[in-house]
């Protein structure tokens, strides 16, 4: 069986009940540039080629009603997941810089592959982490 072809990831989800915390957290200590954003309901970040959305669940979980965006409700509870790929060499300033923000550090350890990733929260309680891309090599 031939399957379609997938080019890559466009976007990915986070969702985070206070949108204000998540674009001083992705927006000012990250620097992710702002795509969009519906007051309550989202804020969207450039991530390279891709785009992160940043939701409120308790919005999203909620029926549209714009039949011309029939976008089906979703939401998630509980703490997600995203990776930055970072160059290795950056991992110690993106360390620095979120200590400087006040960001805990929850995590900083080398796979066993020898590539590191570095772990914090965001204000959702997400797991954010910076990481050496070859630690998928």
């Amino acid at each position: 069986m031939t399957h379609p072809p997938i080019l890559g990831t466009l976007e990915s989800a986070l969702y985070v009940p206070d949108l204000a915390a998540a674009e001083a957290f992705y927006g000012d200590l990250i620097g992710l540039p702002v795509v969009t954003r519906a007051e309550g309901r989202h804020v969207f970040f450039r991530v390279g080629e891709g785009v992160l959305l940043v939701f409120n669940p308790a919005e999203t979980e909620v029926p549209g009603g714009n039949p011309d965006l029939p976008v089906p409700p979703h939401a998630m509870r509980g703490q997600g997941h995203y990776c930055f790929a970072v160059p290795p060499e950056a991992l110690d300033l993106w360390r620095q810089r979120m200590e400087a923000g006040g960001v805990e550090i929850e995590a900083d350890f080398h796979w066993p592959n020898g590539a590191r990733s570095v772990y914090v929260r965001d204000p959702g309680g997400n797991s954010i982490e910076f990481a050496d891309p070859s630690i998928w090599a």
